[in-house]
């Protein structure tokens, strides 16, 4: 005999994620129940909840793998189909983009690690490499970050004519090149040198200066400026 597969609304009301919300505050709820209210409605073979518990598994059980998986990777999930998959993502941007603002709205750029602590928020979830730019106005806060392009698994290529193209278009002073390093490795390649030199040179005829050249990755940083290279 199949076993019965119980609905939330069969649930004992202070068990529903919705109502476990409202009674005890969103903080008291799992990472399971809180994708069940994004999920919203199950499947005749599982409820939200057990859907919830099987994007979780698919992002390993942490919410910074979860937040790595894209679209197509969640709806491999039976049960998550298009609308609850960019549901999931939309959410996790929303709370990826809430501490990336936090940091930026404190961050005068005046230390590497301040600096490089945003760029770790902001780029933790990129697979490949990513070049981007911060620009800064003549109090060196950050009036604006973008990325400028994305590469291969191998690199990516910037143009120094689209960084200082955007650096006029933000009236910046100054900016900070970026970029990150998903396998983990801090060290700076010859084309990463020959790059931040060949920006710094262009940017110099604009009356731009750029400030430093980091590289982040999750286990740490490397700043151009501290270690002499700019």
């Amino acid at each position: 005999m199949q076993e019965h597969k119980y609905s939330i609304k069969e649930w004992a009301k202070d068990d529903r994620p919705r109502e476990k919300l409202l009674s005890s505050g969103a903080e008291n709820l799992s990472h399971s129940e809180l994708l069940a209210i994004l999920i919203h409605k199950g499947t005749r073979e599982k409820n939200a909840v057990d859907l919830a518990k099987d994007v979780m598994k698919l992002g390993k059980d942490s919410l910074a793998e979860l937040g790595k998986l894209t679209v197509k990777e969640l709806m491999k999930i039976k049960g998550i189909g298009e609308a609850k998959a960019i549901t999931i993502a939309a959410a996790l941007e929303l709370g990826r983009r809430r501490q990336a603002s936090a940091a930026l709205e404190k961050t005068i750029a005046s230390s590497s690690a301040g600096i490089a602590r945003f760029l770790q928020t902001k780029l933790k979830d990129y697979r490949r490499e990513v070049f981007g730019v911060l620009f800064l106005n003549r109090a060196n806060k950050i009036n604006h970050f973008e990325i400028i392009s994305e590469g291969g698994i191998t690199g990516t290529v910037a143009d120094p004519r689209v960084i200082l193209r955007k650096a006029l278009e933000e009236n910046a002073v100054n900016i900070i090149l970026c970029h990150n390093h998903p396998s983990g490795s801090l060290k700076p390649s010859r084309a990463d040198e020959q790059l931040t030199t060949k920006i710094k040179a262009a940017a110099g005829y604009l009356d731009i200066k750029v400030l430093d050249h980091i590289i982040v990755s999750e286990d740490g940083y490397y700043s151009f400026a501290d270690e002499g290279l700019l």
